[in-house]
């Protein structure tokens, strides 16, 4: 039997994804150009029996999935810049009780309201940096419509699997353009699910760290009472300031990401076996980059490019080991240089970086590439 296919919008095919990875929760807030997402989540989840509910703002709808997840519910918002703005006060809050959720933050031009319908890659340091203290980061950058179905599908799976938020983040282009895409049959992907307490409710401690670095999770009105604060805490969830265990707690949080890179960092080698001059891009930049390879490789000059699908964790071991061998890198992106710092970081002066910043609502064309790519000597 020949599967389904569909020709779908990435904003369609995200909100399809989160329904095959089992969420049963939308909470949100209307936002160009994300808000396709939210619409085809109000239709689907109540045939599934989920629910949807739009909240008075972003701050709201970033704390109903948080209380979602704790009761239980695989949860999903979608927003873009301005939005993910006002969600990063709860988004750490997420981190530090560890509560499984999906962010898909659609990139637009910023910051402030900037330029709405305009395509941007300048939230991506946000991802990371754009709630306060020391926590753990996951962010993906699909780059086509069926990546987009399928690495929401893996952001739950983290989420589940790691008891830490997840970032989705689409430029606006993937997000808005239409593609073919083939639907995968139920099972065909795994579907991860929450790690329950195997314990009864007495003895249950929601940050237990003899069953590792990542404790079982108990749901909320399953019979299982446990304290969830913003506070540092201890491992019953009750708030401590004692030195000793916030220090060890902050980087237990850290680490359970931090540990397990190899099995949460993808990655794309396109051409790489020989080249010399290696174009560094994620989202819809990198179609634009895998055309001008093609180009170059026409013209004589031994290019490749490495696509970034994971952005959080950075995929830092890799990006060392291309330094090495390179005469250099290509970096383009639709802002003023945040992933060209990360390759920077890790080339250590190895192999000089050339990029190709824009942020003026275009996307990057395979010709700009091209004429970077014959910079490097």
């Amino acid at each position: 039997m020949s599967k389904k296919v569909a020709f779908l919008q990435g904003n369609e095919a995200a909100a399809q994804g989160a329904l095959y990875a089992g969420c049963n929760f939308f909470g949100g807030y209307p936002i160009t150009p994300s808000t396709e997402v939210a619409e085809v989540m109000s239709i689907e989840l109540p045939k599934v029996g989920g629910k949807f509910i739009q909240m008075e703002d972003e701050i709201g709808a970033m704390a109903a999935i948080l209380g979602a997840s704790l009761a239980g519910s695989k949860v999903l918002t979608s927003t873009s810049g301005p939005g993910l703005s006002l969600k990063q006060e709860l988004i750490g809050y997420g981190c530090i009780a560890e509560i499984p959720c999906v962010i898909y933050n659609v990139m637009r031009g910023g910051p402030s309201t900037g330029m709405p319908t305009g395509p941007s890659q300048s939230d991506v340091m946000c991802a990371k940096w754009g709630t306060h203290g020391d926590h753990p980061a996951i962010c993906l950058t699909p780059a086509s419509v069926q990546e987009t179905y399928e690495e929401v599908i893996r952001a739950f799976n983290l989420s589940e699997k790691y008891r830490t938020p997840v970032m989705v983040m689409p430029d606006e282009i993937i997000a808005h353009m239409r593609e073919r895409i083939v639907f995968p049959e139920p099972g065909e992907i795994e579907v991860v699910p929450r790690k329950a307490p195997t314990v009864p409710p007495e003895q249950y401690k929601p940050y237990d760290t003899s069953f590792g670095d990542v404790p079982p999770l108990a749901s909320f009105g399953s019979g299982y009472k446990f304290h969830v604060t913003g506070l540092n805490k201890m491992q019953d969830g009750f708030p401590t300031t004692k030195a000793e265990v916030v220090q060890a707690e902050e980087e237990r949080q850290v680490r359970k990401v931090d540990a397990n890179v190899d099995d949460i960092v993808q990655f794309e080698e396109y051409e790489l076996a020989d080249a010399e001059v290696v174009v560094v891009a994620y989202g819809s930049t990198s179609r634009s980059a895998r055309y001008a390879v093609n180009v170059a490789r026409e013209q004589g000059i031994k290019a490749g490019m490495f696509r970034i699908k994971t952005f959080w964790p950075f995929p830092d071991k890799q990006i060392k080991a291309l330094a090495a061998k390179v005469k250099g890198f290509v970096v383009p992106e639709m802002n003023l240089g945040m992933c060209a710092l990360e390759i920077e970081r890790n080339a250590q002066g190895k192999a000089p970086i050339l990029g190709i910043f824009r942020v003026d609502g275009e996307p990057i064309n395979p010709d700009q590439i091209l004429e970077k790519i014959k910079e490097v000597k």
